[in-house]
C-alpha cells in the first residue's frame, strides 16, 4: 500500500502542499511544532497582507480549515521529529513522544524566523519602549488596539520606519534582501495614515523594492495617497532627548547629517533562517546553503527538490519569500513528490 506524504511544517508552504496532496486522492500527515496551524501569519498576529489586502486571520485561516477538514489530511500538533531514515517509498520519521510516521516522500515547509532586533542594538530596540517591530505594529492593527505609543499608550504624532533591519547588512551577517520588507513596511504606514490621519509616517530606505507589479500600489501610492514621506538615508543611531526617540543618520540624497525626532520608531525586520536549520539538516540529512537556508539544486530540472532524494522543500525555508510564492511552491513540493514516487515506481517495474 502507498504511504502518506509526510510534510514539516504548518505555514502557508506546508498548508499549500497538503491541500495538494489530499486533492490528488493522496493522504498527508502535516506535522507541526506549535499548537496550531498557519505559521508565522497566525502565530505573530500579522495584519493585512500583501498584495491581497485580506486580513491574515481571514486568508490562512481559511487556508487552515481546508486543511483540517480535509480527511486525507492528518495533522499533529505540538509535534517535533526527532529522528528520520529510510529511503523513498520506506522513510520512517519518529517523532520525540516515540510514535513512528512511515512515508513515502517528505516536504520540508520549515519556514522562516524573524530577525531580532536586539542584534542591531544602535537603532534603540530593547533601549527604549517606543522603539517596535514591524511584527508588532502588524499585532497593534490586527488586535483593534490602533496604534498607540508602547510606553504611555499616546497615538504618535510621528511615526519613523527604518527599512533593511536585518537585511542587506554584512556588518551582523545578513548579506541578503528579504524581498518583502519595503512592500509591506509601506502598506504599515498607509494603515498607520488611516487609522490615525494626524499622524505622520516617514519611511528611511537605503533602495526600494517593491518588485513586479508591487511598486505602484504600494509605494506610489503611500506617498500620493497616503502622504507617506520617504527619506533615502543611511541610519548612524536612535536615541533619545528624554521626551521622544531622535533618529540620526545622514541623508545621503543632499549628503548632509539630520536628525528628526518621533514618537515611535519601527524597525522593519528582515527574515532569517530558521533558529532550528542545523538541528533539521542533521535529522533529515539535506544540505544547507551558505546563509542557512535549506539548499536546493538548479530549479530547472530539480523542482523543489533537496539534496536528499526523496525530501522536497518549499517557501521561506530556502529563504525569504513572499507567503503568496511560498503557497505556489508548497503546491509544486506536493506535485514533485506525487509524481517521484510514481516516476520510481515505473522505473522500478523496468
Amino acid at each position: 500500500m502507498t504511504k502518506p506524504i509526510l510534510i514539516i511544517g504548518g505555514g502557508p508552504a506546508g498548508l499549500s502542499a497538503a491541500h495538494a496532496v489530499a486533492s490528488a486522492g493522496r493522504k498527508a500527515v502535516l506535522v507541526e511544532k506549535e499548537d496550531r496551524l498557519g505559521g508565522a501569519p497566525i502565530l505573530s498576529g500579522y495584519a493585512k497582507l500583501v498584495p491581497s489586502h485580506e486580513w491574515a486571520k481571514d486568508a490562512i485561516g481559511g487556508m487552515v480549515t481546508r486543511v483540517v477538514d480535509n480527511p486525507n489530511v492528518e495533522v499533529r500538533l505540538e509535534a517535533v521529529v526527532q529522528s528520520f531514515a529510510g529511503e523513498p517509498g520506506a522513510f520512517g520519521a519518529t517523532l520525540k513522544d516515540g510514535s513512528v510516521i512511515e512515508a513515502d516522500t517528505t516536504i520540508l515547509a520549515t519556514g522562516f524566523t524573524h530577525f531580532d532586533s536586539l542584534n542591531k542594538p544602535e537603532w534603540g530596540f530593547g533601549t527604549y519602549p517606543d522603539v517596535v517591530t514591524t511584527v508588532q505594529v502588524e499585532q497593534m492593527i490586527s488586535s483593534g488596539a490602533g496604534i498607540r505609543c508602547p510606553s504611555d499608550g499616546r497615538v504618535p504624532d510621528r511615526v519613523a520606519i527604518l527599512l533593511c533591519v536585518g537585511s542587506r547588512d554584512r556588518q551582523i551577517g545578513r548579506e541578503w534582501c528579504s524581498k518583502i520588507c519595503c512592500s509591506v513596511s509601506a502598506n504599515i504606514a498607509m494603515e498607520i495614515r488611516e487609522l490615525s490621519p494626524k499622524t505622520n509616517v516617514y519611511i528611511y530606505y537605503m533602495d526600494i523594492r517593491t518588485f513586479g507589479l508591487l511598486e505602484g500600489e504600494y509605494y506610489w501610492k503611500s506617498q500620493e495617497e497616503a502622504k507617506v514621506k520617504y527619506i533615502k538615508a543611511r541610519i548612524a543611531e536612535v536615541t533619545s532627548d528624554g521626551k521622544r526617540l531622535v533618529v540620526k543618520g545622514e541623508d545621503t540624497l543632499v549628503k548632509r547629517p539630520i536628525t528628526i525626532p518621533f514618537d515611535m520608531v519601527v524597525h522593519a525586520i528582515g527574515m532569517d533562517p530558521n533558529v532550528d536549520n542545523m538541528t533539521l539538516a542533521a535529522v533529515f540529512g539535506v544540505e544547507l546553503n551558505k546563509y542557512g537556508y535549506i539548499a536546493k539544486p538548479s530549479t530547472y530540472l530539480h523542482m523543489s527538490e533537496t539534496s536528499r532524494p526523496g525530501l522536497f522543500v518549499a517557501g521561506a525555508a530556502t529563504g525569504p519569500e513572499t507567503i503568496d510564492d511560498s503557497i505556489a511552491q508548497g503546491h509544486a513540493a506536493a506535485m514533485a513528490a506525487l509524481t517521484y514516487h510514481a516516476t520510481h515506481q515505473i522505473k522500478a517495474a523496468e
